[in-house]
């Protein structure tokens, strides 16, 4: 009809131009010109993001681009059918500030008005602008909102009206709503000509009691999901492909050569190409480097910092190039920090215009700068209302409302109390709108930072803030360090390593982090950013002596090195177990291990390591610099393969006196080419960890072999391996050796019966130096334990800890422990939890407590029952009282 094609014109001309930032009062860019291709992902049941909206997914873009390939899709496919056929109604699109939300709404809005989307689906679609809708005070009407963008168009909307399930309405900024939408049924509408407040009228919209059949797509931050309620599609934008960057440059820039110069500039700084993947840093960097490029500058000037290039575009912005104007008046300045930290606290992104007047940035000059003019319709009159041309820009001049000299800042009474204090402790306790703000106020900090803005905004920073940041960072946090998930409630402090690194301030890195030893990170999907982050801070963190990492993943390969030169540069222990390594990295983690002169503590359990990376780590480890003393490759999918290396490491390297290597199909052959090693002169292993190696009572004569030759294993861990009785005999043989000094033996789980335990006794009773047996999860029963007794009595047995749970033991053999327990001065633990020994085994047992002989300190009889219990207290408390008052 005639309607549709002057309402599709209507739209093509309202939307194929936006402002550009940079541009001159007045100036706009076609869209499609400067539009440049976001990967957008189905996302299932999205997972709320609490990193800040500026940088926070950065990492997810390149997970698009590998493990989510396939669910990468396009405007066009946001209301596709599911499998069943099925359309969904409502579509939510959720994306970070500055990601690309509005400006991804209105291409639709474009496209679908150029016939080039949902040409055949939607007859008419609707922007809707959420900030706008806080300003309707007056009741409306779904049809009222329709008729706003259907100017001359009174005629036709029953017709639009009558025909819903070819409607689309774009709900843009759902997450800058001040509604509850907590609304009661009943208090719905459901006739589109039925006025009502505008909270009722999109909460109705919203749960489809008016226009059901119409369609919806919402954008939104992260942070509003909760109130938004289930939706049936959720998909994410991510930002820019590594594509898509270099194309928005090339278009920004328009220059061929300039557009090749920036980007091979920009691909070669890892912070700034991280910085990149968020479409509003990518504009803010192409500026500076468009401004310096223009000046003839270096590009090198830029900074490495997100305040260091904030500062750079403000001040491009304040002097132009080639302009002779002065800096940006303090009072402009003032007034823009007054404003700013006034709507943070308050959580306000748009000002009225008394408050633009009051704070005198009404002045020519001072509005383009820094902040958007926005006409919004409210109730039949138009309101003029201000924001910042980003929300991180206000952030930006919050923070500098800070850090500002006194006499720098306003003293009116509608300013914001000045206390850095109670900025950070409301930052500690909920940092959804502060985070920014107070890593804004690290970086102005900085010693360039502020000669920056002395030099270009004529203005002066504090730097005694720098002791309030300190004193705050070692009171608010303990000697543990920790980061914990993202999707934890814990807050995750990643962020402050983030501020840390903004101030680039050795000295005061050193003060502030001079209480902290250990750094634990738990899953965290780490980007580029963050690893370089956490590299410059652990680099500075002189007192730490461990560093954990558990279940991290580390996005770019390529930073592979620096991951692992970060990782363990400063630390004396660093456990990585389950963060995706790969044997990648290991030739990494190698030339690491060979040049680092303080790490003695390497845990990759959990890795996909495999013969490769281990045959990479060799060398190494093989070093003569390698300080390495204990390492750890449980789970790492290694085979007996990898035992040829580890060998040829064993018999070089006198360091190392740790090997774990349980979880691993290392088999008889593995376990051979061990021993060998272990028998070699120069090997110093101490402690070896084989459990759950898929070893038989085939490889237990060259255990025996070299258990009866090394001189320096103390601690043999097999347990979980099918050894059998036949197994445990060889060893048992060798353990009686005097060259052996077996000190911990673990066999739990290795399929033993009573017939082995005349071996084990034998050992015991010759044995000075073997101080724990661990037997559990093996069917001993009493004839086996009865055996070990005898063992365990002998005047040589030097046993301090006997570990007996699960071994289908009764009341039968607790005579036998009782008598141990009366005779045995050495013996200090013992373990019988999960047997059947009832309260005449328990009566036993106490009879053995009270003997003056006995030494015992830990008795474990878990499941016991409650008379047995009593009964043993009973006996506690008398033997402290006769040893207490002889």
């Amino acid at each position: 009809s005639f309607s549709k094609v002057k309402y599709r014109e209507y739209v093509q001309k309202k939307y194929q131009v936006i402002k550009d930032r940079n541009a001159h009062l007045g100036e706009n860019v076609k869209l499609n010109s400067r539009y440049t291709k976001l990967i957008i992902v189905d996302s299932h049941g999205y997972e709320k993001n609490r990193e800040h909206e500026i940088i926070a997914t950065g990492w997810k873009h390149t997970e698009a681009m590998t493990e989510r390939a396939s669910s990468v899709i396009t405007m066009g496919t946001l209301f596709k059918p599911y499998k069943d056929g099925q359309t969904p109604q409502i579509v939510v699109l959720v994306g970070a500030a500055g990601i690309g939300k509005t400006i991804t709404s209105k291409k639709i809005m474009l496209d679908w008005a150029a016939g080039e989307l949902y040409k055949e689906m939607f007859d008419y679609v609707f922007y809707i602008n959420c900030r706008e809708m806080n300003l309707l005070t007056k009741e409306v009407s779904v049809a009222d909102m329709i008729l706003k963008h259907c100017p001359n168009n009174k005629t036709s909307i029953n017709h639009i009206l009558g025909q819903s399930d070819k409607l689309l309405f774009i709900i843009d900024g759902f997450d800058e709503l001040r509604f509850s939408f907590d609304q009661s049924e009943d208090n719905l509408c459901s006739e589109p000509w039925e006025k009502k407040p505008v909270e009722i009228i999109l909460s109705s919209l919203f749960r489809k009691t008016v226009l059901p059949e119409s369609y919806l797509l919402i954008t939104t931050r992260p942070a509003a999901l909760e109130k938004l309620g289930r939706c049936e599609r959720y998909a994410e934008i991510l930002g820019f492909s590594e594509a898509d960057r270099k194309e928005y440059f090339h278009k920004f820039f328009g220059n061929e050569k300039q557009a090749r110069q920036a980007y091979r500039f920009v691909r070669e700084n890892e912070i700034l190409f991280t910085m990149c993947f968020v479409p509003i840093m990518c504009w803010i960097i192409c500026t500076v480097l468009k401004q310096q490029l223009e000046k003839g500058e270096d590009l090198a000037q830029a900074s490495k910092t997100t305040t260091g290039m904030y500062v750079l575009y403000l001040s491009s912005l304040v002097n132009p190039p080639g302009s002779n104007s002065k800096p940006c008046k303090k009072a402009s300045l003032r007034g823009l920090c007054s404003l700013s930290a006034d709507g943070i606290w308050k959580q306000k992104i748009l000002f009225e215009e008394e408050e633009i007047k009051m704070l005198g940035l009404d002045q020519a000059g001072a509005l383009p700068l820094f902040l958007n003019e926005n006409i919004f319709q409210k109730d039949i009159d138009t309101e003029c209302l201000y924001s910042f041309i980003h929300l991180s820009f206000q952030e930006f001049f919050a923070a500098l409302f800070y850090v500002l000299e006194e006499d720098e800042t306003m003293e009116d009474s509608g300013t914001p109390k000045k206390d850095v204090k109670t900025l950070l402790e409301n930052y500690g306790n909920s940092r959804n709108y502060l985070m920014l703000t107070v890593r804004f106020l690290y970086g102005l900090l900085n010693e360039k930072s502020i000669k920056d803005m002395e030099e270009k905004f004529g203005c002066k920073i504090s730097p005694k803030i720098k002791l309030d940041l300190i004193k705050w960072i070692q009171t608010y946090k303990q000697t543990v360090l920790s980061v914990p998930s993202v999707y934890d409630k814990i807050i995750c402090q990643l962020e402050e390593f983030r501020c840390l690194y903004e101030i680039q301030d050795e000295n005061f890195m050193k003060n502030a982090l001079e209480p902290f030893t250990k750094i634990v990170i738990c899953r965290n999907n780490l980007t580029p950013m963050d690893q370089i982050v956490l590299s410059f801070c652990v680099s500075n963190c002189h007192r730490l002596v461990s560093l954990e990492m558990y279940a991290c993943t580390f996005r770019f390969e390529d930073l592979l090195f620096e991951t692992a030169h970060f990782l363990i540069c400063a630390s004396i222990s660093c456990s990585l177990r389950s963060c995706k390594l790969t044997a990648d990295c290991c030739g990494d983690l190698s030339s690491v291990l060979s040049t680092n002169q303080f790490l003695t503590d390497l845990d990759l359990t959990a890795n996909e390591v495999r013969n490769t990376g281990v045959q990479l780590l060799r060398e190494g480890l093989k070093h003569q610099n390698c300080k390495l003393q204990r390492l750890r490759l449980n789970y790492c999918n290694i085979t007996h393969v990898s035992c040829k290396d580890l060998a040829a490491v064993l018999k070089t390297s006198q360091r190392l006196i740790e090997l774990d290597m349980g979880t691993n199909e290392l088999q008889e052959a593995g376990v051979q080419l061990l021993c060998e090693a272990l028998k070699h002169p120069n090997c110093r292993l101490q402690r070896l960890g084989l459990g759950l190696c898929r070893l038989t009572a085939a490889c237990c004569g060259d255990l025996s072999s070299a258990l009866s030759t090394s001189q320096t294993l103390v601690e043999l861990n097999l347990q979980d391996n099918r050894l059998e009785d036949s197994g445990v005999q060889l060893p048992c043989e060798a353990l009686k050796h005097p060259n052996c000094k077996l000190q911990k033996i673990k066999l739990r789980d290795c399929h033993l019966t009573d017939v082995c335990c005349g071996d084990l006794s034998s050992f015991l009773s010759t044995s000075q130096t073997l101080s724990e047996l661990n037997l559990k999860h093996n069917k001993l029963e009493d004839s086996g334990v009865q055996l070990l007794c005898e063992g365990l009595k002998h005047p040589r047995c030097k046993l301090q800890k006997l570990k007996l749970a699960n071994c289908d033991l009764t009341a039968a053999c607790c005579g036998d422990l009782s008598s141990v327990l009366s005779t045995r001065q050495t013996l200090t633990e013992l373990d019988l939890r999960n047997n059947k020994l009832e309260d005449s085994g328990m009566r036993l047992l106490c009879e053995g407590l009270k003997h003056p002989n006995c030494k015992l300190q830990n008795l474990r009889v878990h499941g016991a029952p409650s008379e047995s219990i009593l009964r043993f207290f009973q006996v506690i408390l008398e033997t402290v009282w006769a040893t207490a008052w002889p």
